[in-house]
């Protein structure tokens, strides 16, 4: 069995990669069921069936319950995690699902475009069984059997699956409880585009029942304002000290998040506030992309809430960005601002001097050599990476081995040992 990618599976503009913090270890009563909505469950029963050894079962789940598995990455076709178990060292768990063909999509989409139901239930992030069953209809099997699941990893335990992939299979229904569209974009596409394109089929199929409205003649607006005797303007109000807070949003269905209404009508405020009082923008500097990313990185760091989703989702949408890139630029913000920004996104050819020093003094502090690429420094196993910006600081990255990934981690640093330091720390 190989259930891997099928080639007529079309990739969407975006958003095809996502990565999720490491859930800690469970407090609550461990013999509760590991997923709670009826989809996380339908993932785990695939599991069970597909597991041949219920010990190795057994002790996949507690090393899900322990914190075991860290941050898992979702793709088409793959979910793959680092799974801590008994050496230092953790197993590289992966997790291969069949992707839908191009005409699975269409006949998918279509099916669940004719029934505004299924489009306002993915919207509110649940999955109802008659979308499944509407996709059964079709012949497109959503939810996955144990047919469908190719595991691997890279301990040496051959069991079918091994208990680090059986943890990272428990902790993906955890996953699927809070967003159906991971398993979505297992089978192939990104939350982004399927939402389009359910938008798209669903007005036109609207489009279709609708009765056509008869025309109305349009007047030009200088035709309509001419003659007509306009006061004038009041004189304006006068500033006040602090800017003002905005108003409560009502709870209507339908309706955007608002709280991240909330945080983006405070954020209006204040700059207009000291537009009004100074006469200038503070922000003036920054570029449309900047500030989405200014905005998100001023959300609270606690955890990824549905507030501060829904907030990614709003400026990586209209920045023309997917959440996975904000997120990214996000952490380089946090890390050292614009600059620490521009190191994200810019390669640059320093001057001789600070980044001609770094290789021998990471030498001399018994760190390998490290392969230099304009401004930056990688070491040999490819998993770390010092950049170094234009305010003569070292910035920390990090990716997985044999991936082209990099994230920014740790605070930056003068000296490039230390940068390392706290990198490796």
């Amino acid at each position: 069995m190989s259930p891997a990618a099928s080639p007529a599976a079309r990739p969407g503009p975006d958003d095809l990669r996502r990565t999720f913090e490491a859930v800690p270890a469970r407090t609550a009563d461990v013999r509760a069921p590991f997923a709670e909505s009826w989809w996380g469950r339908a993932w785990v029963d695939a599991l069970e069936t597909l597991s041949m050894d219920e010990g190795r079962l057994a002790r996949g789940r507690v090393y899900a319950d322990g914190g075991h598995v860290a941050a898992i990455t979702v793709t088409p076709g793959r979910v793959i995690a680092y799974v801590h178990g008994s050496r230092p060292r953790p197993y590289r768990a992966e997790l291969r699902l069949r992707t839908f063909s191009a005409s699975d999509w269409d006949t998918f989409l279509d099916a669940v475009a004719a029934r505004p139901g299924h489009l306002s239930a993915l919207l509110d992030k649940e999955m109802p069984h008659s979308l499944v069953d509407t996709a059964g209809e079709t012949g497109i099997r959503l939810l996955p059997a144990a047919g469908d699941l190719d595991p691997d990893c890279s301990c040496p335990d051959r069991g079918w699956p091994c208990k680090h992939v059986a943890a990272l299979c428990f902790q993906t229904a955890r996953l699927l409880d809070s967003d159906p569209f991971v398993l979505l974009l297992m089978r192939g596409r990104g939350e982004r585009e399927l939402l389009d394109e359910l938008g798209r089929r669903n007005a036109e199929h609207s489009a279709r029942e609708r009765p056509a409205a008869p025309s109305v003649p349009s007047v030009a607006a200088g035709d309509a304002l001419a003659g007509r005797f306009l006061p004038p303007l009041p004189a304006p109000l006068p500033v006040p000290p602090h800017p003002g807070g905005p108003p409560a949003y009502p709870e209507l269905p339908g309706a955007r998040d608002p709280l991240g209404l909330d945080h983006l009508a405070t954020d209006a405020a204040a700059r207009a506030h000291a537009l009004l009082t100074t006469g200038e923008d503070p922000l003036s500097g920054l570029s449309v992309w900047q500030d989405a990313v200014r905005i998100a990185a001023s959300r609270p760091t606690a955890g990824l809430t549905a507030t501060t989703r829904a907030l990614y989702r709003e400026l990586a949408f209209a920045t023309g960005r997917n959440t996975t890139d904000l997120a990214r630029a996000v952490a380089a913000w946090r890390q050292g601002g614009a600059l620490g920004l521009e190191v994200l996104e810019n390669a640059w050819d320093p001057p001789a001097g600070p980044f001609d020093r770094a290789r021998p003094a990471l030498a001399a502090a018994d760190f390998p050599r490290f392969q230099p690429w304009r401004n930056r420094l990688t070491d040999p196993s490819g998993t770390l990476q010092l950049r170094f910006g234009h305010d003569g600081r070292w910035y920390g990255y990090e990716s997985d081995r044999g991936e082209d990934d990099w994230w920014p981690r740790a605070a930056p640093d003068t000296d490039p040992v230390g940068a390392l330091t706290a990198l490796r720390g």
